[in-house]
């Protein structure tokens, strides 16, 4: 059944009426991400041209250069998506979601119990969030499906998004907090700041923690009134073949005995346990000398892939499971090269910097905050690198706080929940979530814009009064 057809019967209460109206707008006209990526390069081309007086072949040679900036990260976050995958998905690990799953009774329940963790894993690492929150959603899916709940597996897929959609960039792992509490940083360099912000000014304020604990109860109270009644609701089964979800229930497959030399050592329990010990050696002891200071992308993608290797401990088994896991990446690494172009183009033009300016320029100390977060929700849906968008943007955010008088703490999470609040508009975030779920963006980003138009309030409201 579809979102039209649906339209006709069932009742609920406003928000999930009209929860259930906008979806079905948005999925039937939102583009792929694939087609929204090249279009957001047609917008941020001819703005470079009539708003910075850049020449056409100068934005195509900003669009080429930054075309290529991506692919560290690409790769990065190619290993994060299939080795978490894998992870997930490992008999032991996998259990430990279903039964998790097995705690709601209701699908109103199910669904804020997948919000709830994908929002509060975030906040450790915007990464296990990523992979995590998709594959909770998905195995949600599966077992309310499995017990005879109704629930919207959309929403729920929603849910396990929000994540990245709200608590990250001023949790652990955030990037603009990190890079000012980090030792000779740009900022300082630039002369924007005489030293470093600690996270205790951040991250561990009192202002950003509790920002976390009321976003993620307001967050959960809107997920829950969003649900779709019984009549509205389509389970997981209508977008995923139920064979393929059975064959997934597998956790063992039959494989023949090594019998040859070659065969014993590529299933070598002792090759694969000592290499495994190894990288998570070397992983704790990067904690124990740094502390949180060590939680990095390149840490916790070494980290998944040798506990990984531990927990199959025979390689040959690991990278049959990890080959499983490539087809999920492919939405990556086609769209970050064409996004990593759109923020050459941004940046290189003067776009970045004037949109930022402009808006700064018009607050006052009581409204910075506001603006600061609008800000980074403008810039994001072009330049969805929460990293690079503060590189570019900061050092005006910082420079505009300090000469209102609003301390940088308050001012960089501020900025830091816009960054995160339009990844429920733009796709770029959501592909790893899609290639797990099996949904296409049309199908997910109804109900993400919902939950985007609902933090609306909430968000100008909080960041007006809650003091600093």
């Amino acid at each position: 059944m579809s979102a039209e057809q649906a339209e006709a019967g069932g009742r609920g209460n406003w928000f999930e009426r009209a929860g259930h109206r906008l979806a079905g707008v948005v999925e039937r006209w939102m583009p792929s991400p694939f087609l929204f990526a090249i279009i957001l390069s047609y917008v941020v081309f001819v703005a470079g041209i009539a708003i910075e007086g850049a020449t056409p072949t100068g934005m195509v040679g900003y669009w080429f250069d930054g075309f290529w900036t991506f692919l560290s990260f690409g790769m990065q976050m190619v290993l994060i998506l299939m080795t978490g995958f894998v992870i997930a998905y490992h008999p032991r690990v996998n259990g430990g979601l279903r039964r998790l799953a097995q705690l709601p009774s209701t699908g109103r329940q199910a669904v804020v119990v997948v919000g709830v963790f994908s929002m509060a894993i975030a906040w450790v690492h915007w990464g296990f969030s990523l992979v995590l929150g998709a594959i909770f959603a998905r195995e949600m899916g599966i077992a309310v499906e499995e017990n005879g709940i109704d629930v919207h597996y959309p929403l729920l897929c929603v849910a396990g998004y929000m994540g990245l959609g709200l608590t990250w960039h001023w949790g652990l792992s955030g990037s603009a907090p990190l890079l000012l509490a980090t030792e000779g940083n740009e900022f300082i360099a630039l002369g924007v700041l005489d030293g470093v912000i600690s996270t205790t000014r951040t991250i561990f304020h009192p202002y950003a923690l509790a920002l976390t604990a009321l976003g993620i109860g307001y967050a959960g109270i809107m997920l829950a009134l969003l649900t779709p009644a019984s009549d509205r609701s389509r389970s997981i089964t209508a977008y995923l073949p139920s064979e393929d979800l059975e064959r997934e229930r597998a956790t063992t497959r039959s494989r023949s005995d090594p019998r040859t030399p070659a065969e014993r050592i590529d299933n070598s329990r002792v090759l694969g346990g000592v290499i495994a010990v190894t990288g998570l050696l070397y992983v704790g002891s990067l904690f124990a000398t740094e502390g949180l200071d060590a939680l990095t992308l390149n840490v916790v993608n070494f980290g998944f892939l040798f506990l990984g290797v531990a927990l199959y401990t025979r390689p040959a088994v690991y990278r049959e499971r990890f080959e499983e896991a490539a087809s999920a990446a492919s939405g990556i690494i086609l769209l970050f090269p064409f996004f990593a172009g759109i923020q050459g183009m941004m940046n290189a033009s003067g776009l970045s910097e004037r949109l930022a300016e402009t808006l700064l320029s018009v607050s006052t100390p009581e409204t910075f905050p506001v603006i600061a977060w609008l800000t980074g929700s403008i810039v994001n849906l072009f330049v969805p690198s929460g990293g690079g968008e503060w590189i570019v943007l900061g050092p005006s955010v910082v420079e505009a706080a300090q000469q209102l008088g609003v301390p940088v703490g308050q001012a960089t999470i501020a900025y830091a929940v816009g960054d995160a609040h339009t990844n429920l508009l733009n796709p770029f975030w959501a592909l790893p979530l899609l290639a797990i779920t099996g949904l296409k963006a049309r199908e997910l980003f109804g109900y993400a814009v919902a939950m985007l138009l609902l933090l609306i309030p909430f968000l100008t409201v909080v960041l007006l009064v809650l003091p600093y």
